[in-house]
């Protein structure tokens, strides 16, 4: 379990949080050199977020630039995996946090790159890469096992957190479409990775105000849409042809959830432009 955490000066526009409003973005990078390389740099350098979650970083801090790594205006925390090139997730804050902690407690996945949390003022924000699985495969079983555990690790999160009065926010990329209206072909996905009957009935219980309690905060925004999608396979033409799927998500405890006014994916305008196979998810609170 390791971290690297760099830390700048407070900037002004962290103003629009003190002053009631939180943006929070959240993105698989699907490495974060390559992405640095095709756009990332210039996206951040415009970004109104006030804080971001990164997944599937696949790099060592000391491998990144130096305005990736550290960039001027954010408190950067990277949680690489052991195994190098492997997974890695990353939390940029406008502001410095008040606690940040690797890992969930998991003696087989804390050392995974996969999760990554951290206290700003009244709210706890983590970043996640849940792994994605591959039917009939360890992969599959090993989702499993991560899902078992997370649950627990969620219902704990939102149970310490509403003691201290403070919310909860999830971010990152799931890897589960929990309805049919979150991929374009779900009829030929029944039986493929990420939209397993027993994936879906898992982020239902994440779901389940019975249960996780927690909200899936842009499906709530926008109940009745198809999508909207945030990852397309690089494959054929499904990104011209938004043929994709919503697996990235913002999950909230209730009482923040209440608080989100607006959600949206930030698709890129072409192809070219795509400096990932995902896009950034947006969504603003009023706080």
């Amino acid at each position: 379990m390791r971290a690297s955490v760099h830390l700048c000066a407070r900037p002004l526009s962290w103003i629009k949080y003190r002053a009631g409003v939180l943006t929070v973005t959240s993105v698989n990078v699907n490495g974060l050199r390559a992405a640095a390389k095709k756009g990332f740099v210039e996206w951040l350098a415009e970004t109104s977020a006030d804080v971001l979650c990164l997944q599937e970083v696949r790099a060592e801090p000391d491998q990144l630039p130096a305005g990736v790594r550290a960039p001027d205006g954010w408190h950067v925390v990277h949680a690489p995996a052991a195994a190098k090139g492997r997974a890695g997730v990353s939390l940029y804050t406008r502001r410095e946090p008040d606690r940040v902690r690797v890992g969930f407690g998991s003696a087989e996945f804390d050392g995974g790159g996969r999760y990554v949390e951290a206290d700003l003022p009244g709210v706890t924000v983590a970043s996640l890469y849940l792994p994605s699985g591959e039917v009939g495969t360890e992969r599959q079983d090993e989702k499993y096992r991560f899902m078992g555990e997370f649950l627990t690790h969620l219902k704990d999160l939102r149970e310490r957190a509403a003691a201290d009065g403070r919310e909860v926010l999830v971010c990152g990329d799931w890897n589960i479409a929990h309805q049919e209206a979150d991929l374009k072909n779900w009829r030929g996905n029944r039986k493929n990775a990420g939209f397993l009957p027993e994936e879906r009935e898992w982020l239902g219980r994440v779901l389940s105000p019975e249960d996780g309690g927690y909200v899936d905060v842009m499906r709530a925004l926008h109940p009745d849409v198809e999508g909207p999608y945030s990852w397309w396979s690089y494959r054929g033409r499904a990104f011209d042809n938004d043929s994709g799927w919503r697996i990235d998500y913002e999950v909230a405890t209730p009482g923040l959830a209440a608080k989100a006014v607006k959600g949206f994916v930030e698709r890129a305008a072409t192809h070219e432009e795509r400096w990932s196979d995902h896009a950034p998810v947006t969504v603003v609170y009023d706080l």
